[in-house]
């Protein structure tokens, strides 16, 4: 078998997002055929590890090539098209934004669960509590242990639940407020992204403070956004503040993966009827009218609360239940949409593209 052979093998492999095969969408990086090793080297344009599309055309391409007589290795890189001097996190492979326009919708709850879903999956996964002046994701997560200093003066941050995490909170006193101008947070989310030691990444999930301030204006300059999650609840309030947010975003060409809507209905565990508490469909009709996937709802639930009280993201949680698997969803969209995010890019230089619906 020589490379043509297994091209048009592998022509046979289509992308479940992008309407083609992976041959002719350039998504095919290099073949080779070792005769003498037996084996059959591919490397693919995938970008989004674990995330389950793209799981899945790697097993189409074994499939694809089952019953030829070699062994296969598959690797996948994307090229960024920077050069080493130009990237800013050049082992994090994809930079993940939750924001919200407006507080009190659920986003650091979505962002402590994107995380831990996705290091669930099998990723690696730095977690990065950017609300500088409200920080609650060690809470969330329930991290005592603090980041340690290096000679070198980097910071080591400390993990939990496979996540590596760095916040506000683990360098001021627990009840010592923030109160700082701009400037300052400007230089402070610097040295706290470049100064840690994040090491290889396949996913860094931002939690991002309410609003279109200065840290989000801060992260958008500094960093090289994959992608945003927009979190929202129903009610036409949180939507008005929420259009606000995907404004900022587009005016600084970053890719939006997806509306979420959280605290989307009520089920009484006593009656088992539901409850639309802040209305419902909100977030779904807005990610429609704006072109953009709907990644799922969650539902309101006492124990998002529990969980997030106690250190336990509801998303760990095997035992099926509707907001643990409502979560599991939430988590495998976002990834599979950056994986759309990444593979669009190919042969296609920077150009930003919203995911599918």
């Amino acid at each position: 078998m020589d490379e043509a052979a297994v091209r048009e093998r592998l022509a046979g492999v289509e992308d479940p997002d992008l309407g083609d095969d992976i041959v002719s969408l350039g998504l095919v990086n290099a073949v080779q055929v070792d005769d003498d090793e037996g084996v059959i080297r591919v490397s693919l344009a995938l970008g989004a590890p674990y995330a389950p599309h793209e799981t899945g055309i790697a097993e189409d391409v074994r499939d694809a090539l089952a019953d030829a007589d070699y062994e296969l290795d598959i690797s996948a890189s994307v090229d960024s098209g920077l050069s080493a001097d130009e990237e800013v996190l050049p082992n994090v492979t994809n930079v993940i934004a939750v924001a919200s326009g407006k507080g009190g919708v659920g986003k650091s709850t979505v962002a402590v669960n994107l995380a831990a879903g996705l290091s669930q999956l099998g990723a690696r996964v730095g977690l990065f509590d950017a609300d500088v002046y409200g920080p609650n994701v060690p809470r969330m997560v329930d991290a005592e242990e603090a980041p340690r200093a290096t000679e070198q003066e980097t910071i080591v941050p400390p993990r939990k639940y496979g996540m590596k995490l760095m916040s506000m909170a683990f360098l001021v006193g627990e009840d010592d407020p923030v109160i700082w101008r701009g400037p300052m947070v400007h230089k402070l989310l610097t040295q706290l992204v470049e100064d840690v030691e994040w090491g290889a990444l396949d996913y860094l999930v931002l939690d991002l403070p309410p609003g279109t301030g200065d840290t989000q204006l801060t992260i958008l300059q500094t960093l090289p956004l994959t992608g945003a999650v927009i979190v929202t609840t129903p009610e036409d309030v949180a939507l008005d503040d929420a259009n606000k947010g995907l404004r900022m975003f587009g005016k600084h060409d970053t890719n939006v993966l997806g509306i979420v809507e959280n605290m989307s209905g009520f089920v009484c565990p006593d009656c088992g009827s539901e409850h639309d508490i802040f209305g419902k469909g909100g977030g779904k009709q807005f990610a429609a009218d704006n072109d953009l996937p709907f990644l799922g709802g969650i539902p309101l639930d006492p124990s998002v609360r529990t969980g997030g009280d106690a250190g336990e993201p509801v998303v760990l949680d095997d035992e099926p239940g509707a907001v643990g698997d409502a979560f599991k969803l939430v988590t495998e969209n976002v990834a599979n949409n950056v994986g759309v995010v990444r593979r669009r890019s190919v042969g296609r230089g920077t150009k930003q593209d919203s995911p599918p619906q």
